[in-house]
C-alpha cells in the first residue's frame, strides 16, 4: 500500500474510568481485561486498528493512581513511559463520576497526569466517557469547561465505551496526527501481546469479577505450561496449566471456594474466553498457592512479567 501513516497514541487516566473498555470497542475485540475494580490493568497493553492506508497504535496504561506497593511502583512507571515516544495522549474521565464532582477541585491523580503531559509537550484530547450514563446531559458541559481549563486540549469528544458513541469522531481527530511512515504491524493484527499474557490475564479477569474487597489486587496468575496439540481427531487443542499466586493463607481458601467451587467458576468462565479468543478448544487446569507480600518482593514481580514498561 503508497503512502502509509502510522499514529502512536497512549490512553491515560484514573482507574475504572473506562480506558481499556475503550480500547476494547475501538478494536472490536476484546484485547484488555475488564472488570469494576481499580487498577484492573497492571501492564502496557498495545492495541492496533488499521483503516485503509493508516495504522492507529493504542498504548492502554495502568489507572494512574498513588502506590501503595512496589507493583503499584511499576504500573506508575509504566504510565510516564507511555507518555514518551507517542503522537499524542487520550485523557480519559468519566461523564458520571462515582465521586461528588467539583469543577473548582478536581482530583489530584488527574491533576498529577495533567501536569506529566504538559511537562512532555504532548498533544492531548479530552475524552469524557460514560456518557450513556448521563441523566442530565448538561452536566457534560460544566465537566468539559472544568478539565479545559486546566490543559489546552487539542479535542473534547464525548464518547461511550458501552454503545460506541463518538468513537467515529474519536478516529477522524486522531487521523491528523497520523505521520507518513510504514506499518509497525500486520494490517490484520490487534495486539502484539504474547498469547501467553492473554490466557493468563483472561484468568485473572474472572477473579476481579469473582472476588470481593482487596482478594483480587494481591492475585498474579503465571502459566506453568501453555501449548498446541492435535485431539484424536486432529483438531487443535490449548493446554493450559496455571498458578494463581495469592498473599494469605485465608485468600487461598476463598479463591478455592466450598468444594472447589469457585476455582471450578473460575477455571469454566476463563476456559471459554480463551476458546472464543483462540478460536479452538481449551483443556485448563488451575492451582492455588500461597507468596506472602509478592507485591513488594521485586523478585517476583519481575517473574510474574509485570515490570515492563
Amino acid at each position: 500500500m503508497e503512502n502509509t501513516k502510522s499514529v502512536f497514541i497512549t490512553i491515560v487516566g484514573r482507574a475504572n474510568v473506562g480506558k481499556s473498555s475503550l480500547l476494547n470497542k475501538m478494536l472490536g475485540q476484546k484485547v484488555a481485561i475488564v472488570s469494576d475494580k481499580p487498577q484492573t490493568t497492571r501492564i502496557r497493553i498495545t492495541g492496533i486498528l488499521t483503516k485503509e492506508e493508516t495504522q492507529f497504535v493504542f498504548i492502554d496504561t495502568p489507572g494512574f493512581h498513588k502506590p501503595k506497593n512496589k507493583l503499584g511502583e511499576k504500573m506508575m512507571e509504566t504510565v510516564s513511559a507511555g507518555l514518551s515516544g507517542v503522537d499524542v495522549a487520550l485523557f480519559v474521565v468519566e461523564a458520571s463520576p462515582k465521586f461528588k464532582f467539583d469543577k473548582d477541585s478536581l482530583p489530584a491523580a488527574e491533576l498529577a497526569l495533567l501536569e506529566q503531559i504538559a511537562e512532555g509537550g504532548l498533544n492531548a484530547l479530552l475524552l469524557v466517557n460514560k456518557i450513556d450514563l448521563l441523566a442530565d446531559k448538561s452536566d457534560l458541559l460544566e465537566i468539559i469547561s472544568a478539565y479545559s481549563n486546566k490543559f489546552p486540549f487539542k479535542a473534547v469528544i464525548p464518547v461511550s465505551a458501552k454503545t460506541g458513541d463518538g468513537l467515529d469522531e474519536l478516529i477522524k481527530e486522531l487521523s491528523a496526527f497520523a505521520k507518513e511512515s510504514p506499518h509497525y504491524f500486520y494490517d490484520d493484527q490487534t495486539t502484539d501481546q504474547a498469547d501467553s499474557v492473554i490466557v493468563s490475564e483472561l484468568i485473572r479477569e474472572k477473579l476481579l469479577r469473582l472476588l470481593d474487597k482487596e482478594i483480587p489486587h494481591g492475585i498474579a496468575v503465571d502459566l506453568e505450561r501453555f501449548y498446541e496439540r492435535d485431539n484424536k481427531n486432529g483438531e487443535p487443542i490449548l493446554e493450559v496449566e496455571a498458578n494463581i499466586y495469592c498473599e494469605k493463607d485465608s485468600h487461598k481458601g476463598i479463591i478455592i471456594g466450598k468444594g472447589g467451587a469457585m476455582l471450578k467458576k473460575v477455571g469454566t468462565l476463563a476456559r471459554e474466553d480463551i476458546e472464543e479468543f483462540f478460536g479452538c478448544k481449551c483443556n485448563l487446569k488451575l492451582w492455588v498457592k500461597v507468596k506472602e507480600d509478592w507485591r513488594n518482593r521485586g523478585g517476583l514481580i519481575h517473574s510474574f512479567g509485570l515490570d515492563l514498561k
